[in-house]
């Protein structure tokens, strides 16, 4: 489905329910497998969590999770410890082009039987489930802390815990505490400390535990660039949010201070409103990479430059996602120039109208380039991709006036 987006009056000031957080959900399906007894509430509606849901609840020698990377990541390390569980992990054919050695390595050497199917490195995996005997591993910090997470969510399982050594600067590490605090709300305790986690063993008397999954962050990011790119005095509110998150998207609040928007919290409400003008600026976003795209289309709409860096992660996603941006880009006449790690985008205040924006089979491209409509009109192609993380994404955007037809 390819769609125009434009506007015709002034953003409208709306509440928006944003569903639970991907991130969050996604180790807690894992978590409740586990750990029987465990209740998700506000669960993400999620194309990734539904993945998660069927994986879990079904016993088929061939899983196919289709583009959800956290899936492949997190069910890699689920089935290794599967006893007498032998299935083959596969997904799409971007799937199969994402790597997932750096997991397969660290697994292995903590004992697990796990075979490539087709290209070394990469899915489709064959596992066989076993217990693991070996209780500690080192692994390059600065990979996808999905990698790492993986190990975390299965690490009170070893009969003695896991220790996992990080070698190297950090990438995302608030995705690391999210995970340990989720740990910590099922009853398993670890220790975070310089460049070593150390995951207790399970005592078997974890309780039952409700969890209420906080609504997404990195959904927000996009209302926030809607807000940004609108006149001042324009607002949004979003819920259900807490003001000490426990995911790294949160830091949205102090970015988007530099584009014109603040953030007051009320209760589990946020209200964003557009109250200053905006300035270029340069983040390094090596602890919240998803927000990368977003925040390069706000700069772009703004007429502002930015440069972003710490986005090495962002290569090996949905896409090649910093190829993508600048090709895009460069279709609505900016200038961006981009390495393995950066973004740099010059400050232009011309947009190309009607500029058909490529989704890449990546939702994010799909959310973070919609917010320009509100200065120009513009299409996205295979606009239907945003139910990997937001279903509702454009149903949602119309609430606060954008007006969206098929083409």
């Amino acid at each position: 489905m390819d769609i125009r987006l434009h506007i015709s009056k002034n953003i409208i000031s709306e509440t928006i329910k944003i569903s639970g957080s991907k991130s969050e959900t996604n180790r807690l399906l894992l978590l409740q497998s586990l750990y029987p007894g465990i209740t998700i509430e506000n669960a993400s509606e999620s194309d990734d969590s539904e993945a998660m849901r069927k994986a879990l609840a079904g016993n088929d020698s061939v899983v196919d999770i289709h583009h959800a990377g956290t899936a492949m990541r997190f069910l890699t390390a689920y089935y290794a410890i599967h006893l007498g569980r032998e299935v083959v992990l596969t997904g799409s054919s971007r799937m199969k082009e994402r790597p997932i050695g750096v997991l397969v390595d660290a697994l292995r050497a903590l004992g697990a039987d796990i075979e490539y199917t087709d290209n070394e490195g990469y899915p489709p995996l064959k596992i066989k489930g076993k217990g693991l005997t070996v209780d500690s591993v080192t692994i390059k910090a600065n990979v996808s802390s999905q990698y790492i997470t993986a190990l975390l969510l299965i690490g009170a399982k070893f009969e003695n815990g896991l220790e996992i050594i990080l070698e190297g600067e950090i990438t995302s590490r608030p995705y690391l505490e999210m995970t340990l605090s989720l740990l910590q709300e099922v009853g398993i305790k670890s220790l975070f400390q310089d460049n070593v986690i150390k995951v207790s063993p399970a005592t078997g008397n974890q309780q039952p535990a409700a969890i209420i999954v906080e609504s997404d962050w990195s959904s927000a990011s996009y209302f926030y660039s809607i807000v940004a790119l609108s006149e001042i005095g324009t607002s949004i509110t979003l819920s259900s949010f807490k003001k000490q998150s426990l995911q790294g998207d949160r830091a949205l609040a102090d970015i988007y201070q530099d584009l014109g928007v603040t953030t007051e919290f009320k209760e589990s409400t946020l209200t964003l409103s557009k109250t200053h003008n905006s300035k270029s600026i340069t983040r390094n976003l090596k602890d919240t990479p998803d927000l990368a795209q977003t925040i390069a289309v706000s700069c772009f709409g703004l007429g502002i430059g930015c440069n972003l860096t710490g986005l090495h992660t962002l290569k090996i996603k949905e896409t090649d996602r910093l190829e993508a941006l600048k090709t895009e880009f460069e279709k609505l006449g900016a200038e961006v120039e981009v390495s393995n790690d950066t973004l740099f985008l010059k400050p232009s205040l011309a947009i190309n109208a009607e500029v058909a924006i490529n989704t890449y089979n990546d939702h994010r491209m799909a959310m973070a380039f919609a917010p320009l409509a509100i200065k120009v009109p513009i299409k996205i192609n295979d606009a239907e991709v945003v139910s990997k993380s937001y279903p509702a994404f454009w149903e949602d955007l119309k609430k606060v006036g954008f007006e969206i037809n098929t083409l």
